[in-house]
């Protein structure tokens, strides 16, 4: 094995409970593009992405929501460039009647120029949408701690 070649992300899987209600929400109220879906019975999958690279599946195997007390995912970090852009998606989702975390932008500790909106997909998985710049005047959730909003 080879370490001089650092790793990266290549795409996050999630469980889901009802792959056309979280496709929906993932490619109609986030905006990701559908790649490929299996829709038979006992195989329902969709891979949503950009520019023809996966970046999100969605696995229809969950038989219950999202826990927090559960090993595993903590939470889903999307990045955008802008606070401006930032704002727009907690519009969107606002009109879609989304759960939020905390009202509006926050910054992901006092002071800091990065922050964003924390939010619950269809299955309750915790959402994040952030920007590294522009958040200087929000509030923290947890003051001085460094911290994403579900600390």
């Amino acid at each position: 094995m080879s370490t001089t070649t650092a790793l990266r992300i290549g795409h996050t899987g999630l469980n889901v409970t009802d792959l056309d209600r979280s496709l929906a929400f993932y490619r109609d109220v986030l905006g990701f593009t559908v790649i490929a879906e299996g829709k038979e019975e006992d195989r329902r999958y969709a891979f949503l992405g950009e520019d023809g690279r996966p970046v999100l599946t969605l696995w229809q195997q969950a038989d219950h929501g999202y826990t927090a007390t559960g090993a595993g995912l903590h939470h889903l970090a999307l990045e955008v460039d802008t606070v401006d852009q930032v704002r727009a998606y907690e519009t969107a989702l606002r009109a879609q009647g989304v759960e939020f975390a905390h009202e509006g932008v926050v910054a992901h500790r006092e002071g800091a120029a990065s922050g964003g909106i924390f939010f619950h997909d269809p299955d309750g998985t915790r959402l994040e949408i952030c920007t590294a710049h522009g958040a200087e005047g929000a509030p923290a959730p947890s003051g001085e701690a460094p911290t994403c909003g579900f600390f």
